[in-house]
């Protein structure tokens, strides 16, 4: 095969991969892979109608990320719980979070602050509904906005990378107990945000990482400990 034809090829393989990539990011998401799971390649391969070569690639692509491991000889698989790196991703959070703060004011306008309250609304409204999954991207979508609004990029990239590995690695429904007291805690954040009050911006928003951090830890120890027990 040369010429066109190869090119083609390379081009349907490629796209392949980023489906499957797309694809197992979704599963993972919506804990249809859970912790201390192999993966069956050929598994997935079936159910995307594709060949395992760009299946592989997608899980070469998620190993790298941090999301997957792989065990050579014996195959990919997902992470087991670790408290630590939650509580490492928490504070690392934190720290990038709140140190954006004096950035995002610095630059915020009218149109700035309109991204903050749709983004409020949005996440109000799901906070109302009965989905998880829904509550966890609207939680990210509202961190991430007054995140971007510093327009510090890497910042912001390093951001979106610590919720995939909260989101995706440890799944939402481990970690993440949506409680009535977010809504207020974003409420007072964006209050302080708007009205340029760094000092209580910053302060609210680093108890609010602390608090979901320690629900999440908890959540996390229960569900460890529900484990060990079924394993005994």
């Amino acid at each position: 095969m040369t010429g066109p034809k190869m090119v083609k090829a390379k081009k349907n393989q490629t796209d392949h991969a980023q489906l499957a990539y797309q694809s197992i990011r979704q599963m993972l998401f919506h804990d249809e892979i859970g912790p201390y799971q192999k993966i069956s390649i050929r598994d997935l391969a079936e159910r995307f109608g594709m060949s395992t070569t760009p299946v592989v690639q997608a899980l070469k692509w998620l190993e790298i990320q941090g999301l997957l491991r792989r065990d050579y000889n014996k195959g990919y698989y997902t992470e087991p719980i670790s408290l630590k790196q939650v509580k490492e991703v928490y504070d690392l959070r934190e720290l990038i979070e709140v140190n954006l703060i004096p950035e995002t004011i610095e630059h915020l306008d009218e149109a700035g602050i309109k991204r903050l309250y749709l983004a409020q609304q949005a996440h109000i409204k799901a906070a109302r509904s009965a989905s998880l999954n829904e509550k966890l991207i609207k939680d990210m979508d509202l961190h991430l906005t007054l995140a971007s609004l510093s327009n510090c990029l890497t910042h912001n990239m390093m951001l979106k990378q610590l919720f995939e590995l909260l989101y995706l690695k440890y799944r939402g429904s481990y970690l993440f107990n949506h409680k009535p007291e977010v809504v207020d805690a974003h409420k007072g954040i964006i209050d302080a945000v708007v009205s340029r009050n760094v000092s209580e911006a910053q302060t609210r928003l680093s108890q609010h990482i602390t608090r979901i951090k320690e629900i999440a830890l908890a959540e996390l120890s229960k569900r460890l400990k529900d484990r060990e027990s079924l394993n005994l």
